[in-house]
C-alpha cells in the first residue's frame, strides 16, 4: 500500500487568524507544572531518540493544561499534563510521523487501555513504555477521581483508541478519505475525548451522567473535539507536511473532494470551522439558560475553555513555532492570531452528515 509520504507534498498555506470570543485564562502554577510534567515524562523513558526527547521538552505541556483547565487543582492539573505528554509521545513515535498499520496500532492501543483500565500486574513485562507511562497514571488519576469518572475516562480512551486505529487506515491507503468520514475520525483521533472526561475531574466536582447524556450536552462536547481537532489542523499543517510530508488534515480533504487547490479549500474550512463555533456559542448559551446545574454549568464552561486554552497554547508552543517549521505555519505576531468576526453566522446545519445531527439541538 501506498504510504502517505509516498503522495506528491502539498504546498503550504498562509496562516488564518481564529474566531474565538472566549476570555483567556491561565492557571498561575503553569510553569511548576511544566517542570514536574517533563520531569516525569523523562524517567518514563517514552523514546529512545534524543532529539525527538528534546522537541517533546519544548511541547509546553504545562501551557497546554494549565491554559485549557486554569480552573483545576494543582496536583491533579500535574498528572493531566503528565498525561499530554504521553499523548504527544504516542502520536510522534506510534502514528503521524511513522508507518503504522491499523494492525500494528491496534496492538498498541489495547496495551495501553489495559492500563487505563487499571487491568493487570503493575510492572507487567508485557507493557511498552507508554502503557506503562498510562498504568502509573491510572494511579495517580484514582486520587482526584471517583470510580465512575475513572469508568468515563476509561470509555473516552476507548473512543480516542478507537480514532488512532482508523486514522491508521487512511494513512496506508493511496487517496483522503471524504470529508465525512475525516471528520467523525479526526474528533476521535485526536485526543480531546479522554481530555473533555477530565474536566471536572481536575477541579474536583462530577457531573451527573444524566447531564452528559443530554443531546445538547453530548453535541456540545462533540463540538469541541471537533473545534480543536480542526483548529490544530490550520495551525499544524505546514508542520505535518515539511517534517513527514503529511496531507490528512482537514484543507487537503476538502482540495481533494472539491476538486480544488488548498489555498481554496482554506477559505472553506475557515466557513465551516466559524459556523461550528457561532454554533457552539448559542447552544452553550442555551444550556446554561435552560436551568443547568452547577455542576452542567461549570462543564460547558470548561468546554469553552478548552477550546480557547488550546489556542492560545498553540499561539505560542515552540512545537509550531520552530526554525525548522514553515515560516507561514504561524501569524507573524500575535495579534494576528485573532480576529473578531466568523465567517459564517448561519444556523443552518453543516452538510456534513456525521455532524450535522448538532443543529437539532438547538431551540428555534
Amino acid at each position: 500500500m501506498t504510504e502517505v509520504a509516498d503522495r506528491i507534498p502539498a504546498p503550504p498555506l498562509k496562516a488564518v487568524p481564529f474566531y474565538c470570543p472566549i476570555a483567556p485564562a491561565v492557571h498561575p502554577l503553569v510553569d511548576d507544572i511544566d517542570a514536574a510534567a517533563v520531569r516525569w515524562m523523562m524517567r518514563q523513558e517514552l523514546d529512545s531518540d534524543p532529539r525527538q526527547l528534546h522537541r517533546l521538552t519544548l511541547c509546553d505541556f504545562g501551557g497546554l493544561t494549565a491554559k485549557t483547565m486554569p480552573y483545576g487543582l494543582p496536583r491533579a492539573l500535574t498528572a493531566m499534563a503528565k498525561f499530554h505528554s504521553v499523548l504527544f509521545s504516542l502520536d510522534d513515535s506510534q502514528c503521524d510521523e511513522v508507518p503504522v498499520t491499523p494492525a500494528d496500532l491496534s496492538r498498541t492501543t489495547a496495551n495501553i487501555l489495559r492500563a487505563v483500565e487499571g487491568a493487570g500486574d503493575a510492572g507487567s513485562d508485557g507493557d511498552s513504555p507508554h502503557a506503562a507511562a498510562m498504568r502509573k497514571l491510572r494511579t495517580e488519576m484514582e486520587e482526584h477521581a471517583s470510580p465512575n469518572q475513572l469508568r468515563r475516562w476509561a470509555e473516552a480512551m476507548r473512543t480516542y483508541a478507537h480514532g488512532l486505529v482508523w486514522e491508521a487506515e487512511y494513512r496506508t491507503a493511496s487517496g483522503l478519505p471524504a470529508l465525512n468520514d475525516y471528520v467523525a475520525m479526526w474528533m476521535r483521533a485526536i485526543g480531546m475525548a479522554p481530555s473533555t472526561a477530565l474536566i471536572d475531574v481536575m477541579a474536583g466536582y462530577e457531573v451527573p451522567d444524566r447531564d452528559l447524556e443530554r443531546p445538547a450536552v453530548r453535541a456540545l462536547t462533540e463540538m469541541t473535539w471537533t473545534l480543536v481537532s480542526w483548529d490544530n489542523d490550520f495551525y499544524s499543517r505546514n508542520k505535518e507536511i515539511s517534517r513527514a510530508g503529511d496531507d490528512l488534515n482537514l484543507i487537503d480533504v476538502l482540495a481533494h473532494e472539491r476538486g480544488c487547490d488548498p489555498a481554496e479549500a482554506l477559505e472553506e474550512a475557515v466557513t465551516l470551522r466559524d459556523r461550528v463555533m457561532v454554533h457552539f456559542l448559542r447552544l452553550r448559551q442555551q444550556v446554561v439558560a435552560g436551568g443547568a446545574g452547577s455542576e452542567l454549568r461549570r462543564y460547558v464552561h470548561g468546554l469553552g475553555q478548552f477550546i480557547r486554552g488550546h489556542l492560545d497554547w498553540a499561539s505560542h508552543c515552540a512545537r509550531y513555532t520552530a526554525p525548522s517549521v514553515a515560516p507561514v505555519a504561524a501569524p507573524a505576531s500575535p495579534a494576528d492570531w485573532w480576529k473578531g468576526l466568523p465567517a459564517d453566522v448561519s444556523r443552518e446545519p453543516l452538510p456534513i452528515p456525521a455532524i450535522a445531527w448538532w443543529w437539532g439541538t438547538l431551540d428555534a
